[in-house]
């Protein structure tokens, strides 16, 4: 079994006891905030058991009918997250909208208190590890699922902080409880939108970041002789893996073999700078495009494509 995919397990793993530990201090507090806390880890093994899936998919190889692969499928993952997200935001606003017309009385709020800690140092020691894990290996489901644990964590840290104040405070501030809990399905809702948007934005081919497109220009330029140069360079991204083609323009008198080995030179330049890239040239005599290029004007059709499958 692949890192991630552990990770994703990790996740799930440590889903099931934070969510046992949060509800068990909602049931003992009778807290509507804690409530909002608990029911966010229960969204979080809900997206943890997504994010396995979807990465049990992303890790199959290309086949007949996927020439691409399965990568995509990790966007997938992180729209159901940021969905799901969202529902359980608007049920805690819902809950807390009900407890402020029907307040209810706390009970045993330092016990509660305290195992709502433990569930947060829980969810950020696994968070911590499994976003050392994305880094390394550039997913974007892990990353979505490690960064909702952290805000998991926040959200705890909010919540008690609110409470402590409750504890030492008359009982007509109790009414910060369902406030808190309102303000944590705010941040909640924030942190969907941008899960969504993230998963549209790689399901829309959105093209990769400026600073790695700038560095591609530089590192193809490198290479080029004097006499030649390129344009309509374009980019997208599948879950870890990119995807960059361009036309490389070069003088009508170039041999094939000339040809094949500057785009040899070119995609092993851009393989080691970005690891799991997919490079496909398309060359052309530079006689023909002085400019963007005349479409019409016969060119050669010599195509050069690389699958870096283990950087």
């Amino acid at each position: 079994m692949n890192p991630t995919r552990q990770m994703a397990l990790l996740s799930i793993g440590t889903s099931i006891v934070t969510m046992a530990l949060k509800f068990g201090a909602y049931f003992l507090t009778g807290s509507i905030s804690l409530f909002s806390d608990a029911a966010e880890s229960l969204v979080n093994l809900t997206a943890g058991l997504v994010a396995f899936a979807a990465l049990t998919i992303a890790a199959r190889p290309a086949d007949e009918d996927h020439r691409y692969g399965h990568d995509k499928a990790e966007y997938f993952s992180s729209g159901v997250e940021g969905a799901l997200i969202m529902v359980a935001a608007l049920t805690i606003i819902y809950a807390a909208v009900q407890r402020f017309f029907q307040p209810a009385a706390l009970h045993q709020l330092g016990i509660g208190l305290f195992i709502s800690l433990l569930a947060a140092g829980a969810n950020f020691i696994t968070a911590r590890i499994m976003l050392k894990t994305a880094g390394a290996h550039d997913s974007i489901t892990l990353e979505a699922d490690a960064q909702h644990l952290l805000t998991d964590v926040w959200t705890s840290v909010g919540v008690v902080g609110g409470l402590v104040v409750v504890m030492l405070t008359p009982p007509s501030w109790q009414i910060l409880d369902p406030a808190i809990a309102i303000l944590v399905a705010l941040h909640i809702i924030k942190t969907g939108v941008n899960l969504m948007r993230r998963s549209y934005d790689g399901l829309m081919d959105i093209a990769l970041p400026p600073e790695e497109i700038a560095a591609i220009e530089r590192l193809v330029r490198a290479e080029l002789p004097a006499d030649a140069d390129f344009h309509a360079l374009r980019t997208r991204k599948a879950g870890p893996r990119r995807f960059i083609d361009f036309h490389l323009l070069l003088p009508e008198q170039t041999t094939v073999k000339i040809s094949h080995q500057l785009c040899d030179r070119i995609e092993d330049a851009i393989a080691r700078s970005l690891h799991k890239t997919s490079v496909t040239i398309h060359v052309e005599p530079k006689e023909s495009n002085p400019g963007q290029g005349d479409e019409s004007a016969p060119r050669v059709n010599l195509f050069s494509e690389i699958n870096d499958e283990n950087q």
